[in-house]
């Protein structure tokens, strides 16, 4: 394992309002760019943004009917159950998350950890419980990363069996081709095909609104499912499969979270725009369509998307399905990368490798290890599921679970934060907590049919997530414990004779006055002094992105020994060359080529202490001496970078 609290323990504190959200200088290659016309933002926003939550058209419908729900085919169970869609889609994802959520935003910047942090800023009612629900939210969301490619390229690669009914053994193959390519490519990032995706998916959600007028104009009386009063009508009428049905409906809101986590991308407003302008348009058309087919002709309930499709397009529109579904994936795989960076910045998830793709977006990452992980498990998923049908079942518990935690978190934001009456903070929290607790608990009857598997991946996150928070906590309490002032402690080394060497060592820390334990361990086993020591804090703030002009600090504490701060973003990733570059520029002298970076290399032990039980200590250990080390994640020259071992008992 790494280092010293001030490398693998990277200290996270609210450093207050950094008064600009675009960040530049030490931390990114390129972070700086122009930003875009609002018509790039939304055409961007409706190719990113969208994906997920504008795919579920291909396989809500069916699943309602045709899975494990089985719902009769009448128009009272039509409407009904299309109504549920439609009003689905205005209260929870129109209401509740384009316009509230997206207020709760973290200088910009949304998600499930940037509402962990507005939370804790407000000063939550229970910090350790606001982790644990943060947590418990980001686990989740790696159970849907999983599942999500597998369901969206089986549905669009089964549309191949509405053209070909014997093509049906070919299904699997094709999604694990597209689906494997799709992951090789990651490395090469979204630059060059970014442009692709928004002109795309306009191009679908233009065809899936086209099709369901067609069907619309052929039996408009569906657009009596407009009227909630048909929703109630079908709860009425069939009780608890109704209440069954809404694992179903679910579906047509998966995605819904990831307006909000997307938010930093693009901005709240062309989010906004794109979404009440012409997405959702779109989909009530393609949902409003699809029940008036189901109602007209009830064999076409097997397969309602395609068959909406005369023959001829049916070609063209399952290659179209199928490039929108591996935009869907691309959106949700870059989020899982996006979440992890947020992660390990937040102290909440072990370093990993991370490569920039882009010389100008800030968001455009890859992590090898996330990857190859996703890519298994989707694999895995394909090849065990085999169809879109049996995949509906584990599909939407890992959504509803976040969208849950999202809400609990923003009742801390409103009451907290920002205020609000307690009174009228609980009855907001009671209206969506109970819609909510609804969906999850439709979907949790799903548990014995594969609903199971995101509960297990995301308690498996969250083991190792919350075991290394509790971890790290250990450490850095045994640090604070033997630490020294580094003010007093550098004055008396100097007056003591230490032999001085040539040259500038920079030690890293998290805590700027104290002395770094890698500057002890060189003094105790080297006995030696270099002639210009630099401390330097590389610390993260709950702010997403900060400027260069507020991001460093320097103080000369006597002659030739400087400590320097540096302020970074959870969103940013630290560059300590780039920070020395930068440090040169504001006048402080440095020799690039005569720096070494010395780092304390701390081996976790676990003892009887029992600061945490005996198994999580030994998985602390074991995630420990598996964390990128930090001069790899600090991106520190190998051959002037020196680390110091030493065991630590926890």
């Amino acid at each position: 394992m790494s280092e010293e609290p001030g490398e693998e323990f990277v200290d996270t504190r609210d450093e207050g309002d950094s008064g600009d959200n675009q960040a530049d200088g030490a931390f990114e290659d390129g972070e700086d760019e122009i930003t875009p016309s609002l018509a790039k933002l939304v055409t961007g926003a409706i190719g990113v943004v969208f994906g997920d939550i504008g795919t579920s058209p291909l396989y809500t419908i069916h699943e309602a009917f045709r899975g494990a729900h089985n719902v009769s085919v009448d128009q009272t169970n039509v409407l009904g159950l299309v109504s549920l869609v439609v009003w689905s889609l205005l209260v929870v994802v129109t209401l509740k998350y384009v316009l509230f959520v997206m207020r709760a935003d973290n200088r910009g910047e949304g998600g499930i950890l940037a509402l962990l942090t507005l939370a804790k800023r407000g000063g939550a009612f229970s910090i350790g419980m606001v982790t644990a629900i943060g947590i418990a939210g980001a686990a989740l969301f790696y159970g849907d990363s999983i599942i999500t490619p597998a369901m969206s390229v089986l549905s669009a690669v089964e549309g191949i069996t509405v053209v070909a009914p014997q093509l049906d053994y070919a299904v699997v193959p094709v999604a694990v081709v597209i689906l494997i390519g799709l992951f090789m490519v990651q490395r090469r990032g979204t630059a060059h095909i970014g442009a692709l995706f928004g002109p795309v998916m306009v191009l679908w959600f233009a065809v899936i609104a086209g099709l369901g007028i067609i069907q619309l104009i052929q039996n408009p009386m569906v657009l009596q499912a407009i009227n909630p009063v048909h929703a109630i009508d079908f709860f009425i009428a069939d009780g608890f499969r109704a209440f069954a049905t809404l694992g179903a409906v679910v579906l047509a809101i998966t995605g819904g979270e990831a307006l909000y986590a997307d938010m930093g991308h693009f901005g709240k407003r062309p989010i906004q725009l794109s979404w009440l302008g012409f997405v959702l348009p779109c989909l009530l058309l393609c949902y409003l369509g699809q029940a008036a087919l189901i109602l007209s002709e009830p064999s076409a309930v097997d397969n309602p998307f395609f068959k909406m499709a005369p023959a001829w397009f049916l070609i063209p529109l399952v290659i179209l399905a199928t490039a929108a579904t591996v935009i869907a994936s691309q959106a949700v795989i870059t989020g899982a990368y996006s979440i992890t960076r947020q992660a390990i910045q937040l102290g909440i998830f072990p370093r990993t490798r991370i490569w920039h793709t882009s010389e100008k977006h800030i968001g455009q990452i890859y992590l090898p290890a996330v990857n190859w992980i996703l890519l298994i498990g989707v694999l895995l998923l394909v090849l065990s599921f085999r169809s879109s049908a049996n995949l509906a079942a584990a599909y939407g518990i890992a959504v509803t679970g976040t969208m849950t935690m999202t809400t609990l978190l923003l009742f801390n934001v409103v009451t907290n934060l920002w205020r609000w009456n307690i009174w009228l903070a609980s009855i907001a929290l009671l209206v969506w907590l109970t819609i909510d607790l609804a969906f999850l608990g439709a979907n949790l009857l799903k548990v014995a049919d594969g609903g199971w598997l995101p509960l297990v991946v995301g308690a498996l996150i969250y083991l190792i997530m919350s075991t290394w928070y509790q971890g790290r906590a250990v450490v850095t309490r045994h640090f604070e414990a033997e630490d020294q002032p580094l003010g007093t402690f550098i004055r008396r080394m100097r007056g003591a004779d230490r032999q001085r060497v040539p040259g500038t060592a920079v030690y890293l820390t998290s805590r700027i006055d104290r002395v770094p334990q890698a500057l002890q361990l060189n003094l105790k086993h080297n006995k030696v002094m270099h002639e210009r020591i630099i401390v330097l804090s590389l610390l993260t703030v709950a702010e997403p992105r900060i400027r260069r002009s507020q991001s460093i600090t320097i103080e000369e504490i006597i002659p030739n020994v400087l400590k320097i701060e540096a302020r970074f973003g959870f969103m940013q990733h630290p560059s300590v060359p780039k920070v020395m570059r930068d440090c040169e520029r504001m006048g402080v002298r440095i020799d690039q080529g005569g720096i070494s970076y010395i780092l304390s290399r701390i081996i976790p032990v676990p003892t009887q202490k029992r600061s945490m039980s005996i198994w999580r200590e030994r998985l602390f250990v074991v995630i420990a001496q598996n964390a990128t080390s930090a001069a790899e994640f600090f991106r520190l020259p190998p051959e002037q970078t020196i680390e110091l071992g030493e065991r630590v008992s926890i």
